[in-house]
């Protein structure tokens, strides 16, 4: 995208911008689900990678589904009001250009079988250039029929232990709606409002005045002896303060432990 792409991008209402990025997200297609509760999580499963739009296939108790919006819990009213149900994987497909089936068997089928990374950097190519994407699911007990994968473009197989390669629905989900994401979310967690004292690093300053302290208190108590090495001592002790990754937290508690050794002779 060029630079008066983007700026025209930016100058666009926020709810267009919106509806353009769930546009481009893939549609999660899940074949013949057999319990509300795997629905459900896999409905929060997308929503922890921003993914909304689901799309279920003969679901076999039927939908709506009372445990599947209970499992899903924040995720019922962003995901499962939305979903669309259809009697057969064909129409769940009709408006899709690419589709990624999802299985850990080997099949007989001449179709490029990717990881789930190397499948979402192909999708995001796709929908770079306007194609819709979908990512078939099977069933919990036995996954995708031959004929359901028939219908896709490739297979997406995750590396797991060959001797236990089972996934429950919420985490092969999971897997790809994450790797989906990378890119998109925050190289690190970022924290919620303010940082409690522990986890916030102590300033410079923070860590001089501890210095300082500690290092008058020893001198007052005839630490740095003998005279002629004192000096050395001290840039030590001070070299020693400054390498400690000591939270603010941390700064607290030495100043106070010194105060009450003191306090105590």
């Amino acid at each position: 995208m060029s630079h008066a792409d983007s700026a025209g991008a930016a100058r666009l209402p926020v709810p267009l911008l919106r509806r353009m990025a769930r546009h481009m997200e893939p549609v999660i297609i899940l074949v013949r689900p057999q319990m509300g509760e795997n629905i459900g999580a896999a409905a929060r499963a997308m929503l922890n990678f921003g993914l909304t739009r689901m799309r279920l296939v003969d679901p076999r108790d039927g939908w709506p589904n009372a445990r599947a919006i209970a499992m899903a819990s924040g995720a019922a009213g962003k995901v499962l009001d939305q979903a669309q149900v259809f009697p057969t994987l064909a129409e769940a497909m009709h408006d899709v250009d690419y589709c990624y089936a999802t299985t850990a068997r080997g099949r007989e089928m001449t179709k490029p079988v990717l990881t789930p990374e190397t499948a979402m950097a192909d999708a995001h190519a796709r929908t770079a250039v306007g194609e819709k994407i979908a990512i078939i699911f099977g069933p919990e007990r036995a996954g995708l029929e031959n004929d359901d994968v028939a219908r896709a473009n490739a297979i997406i197989t995750v590396p797991v232990n060959p001797d236990f390669p089972s996934l429950n629905l919420g985490q092969a989900v999971l897997l790809n709606g994450y790797e989906w994401s990378r890119g998109r979310l925050p190289a690190e967690p970022a924290p919620h409002g303010r940082r409690p004292d522990a986890e916030v690093p102590a300033t410079r300053l923070e860590i001089e005045k501890l210095a300082d302290h500690w290092e008058s208190r020893l001198d007052e108590a005839g630490f740095f002896f003998p005279a002629e090495k004192a000096p050395v001592m001290k840039l030590t002790l001070r070299n020693l303060w400054s390498r400690l990754p000591l939270t603010r937290a941390d700064a607290q508690i030495f100043h106070g432990m010194l105060r009450q050794l003191i306090r105590r002779n």
